[in-house]
């Protein structure tokens, strides 16, 4: 239907943008995940059935959302110096890394 083309076609160019937003200046990743979207897309563009396509709908909104919020761009600026390059509403919740668990309070 018109309705399921539509929704496809927005999760389609919503991973397109996370993609752009996520690996901003990387031109290998931005390369990779270009090529993977697209080719994930084609590969089930002759689906018809629209139990499989709501499904496959759902897998694109997840991937988008995990690519948006977890992956975390990091640039190797000295030998053993790391540098994070964050994101808009990436991280809501900085907590330097800790062996021991968090005490409740």
């Amino acid at each position: 239907t018109m309705g399921t083309r539509l929704k496809v076609l927005s999760v389609f160019k919503k991973l397109h943008r996370t993609r752009v937003d996520v690996f901003k200046d990387d031109t290998r990743a931005l390369t990779a995940a270009r090529f993977k979207i697209n080719e994930e897309f084609k590969k089930n563009k002759n689906e018809t059935s629209e139990e499989n396509i709501e499904k496959m709908i759902k897998m694109g909104s997840d991937v988008e959302a995990v690519l948006r919020e977890t992956v975390l761009q990091v640039e190797h600026v000295e030998e053993n110096k790391l540098l994070l390059r964050p994101r808009d509403g990436l991280l809501l919740e900085n907590v330097p890394y800790c062996d021991e668990p968090r005490k409740k309070s």
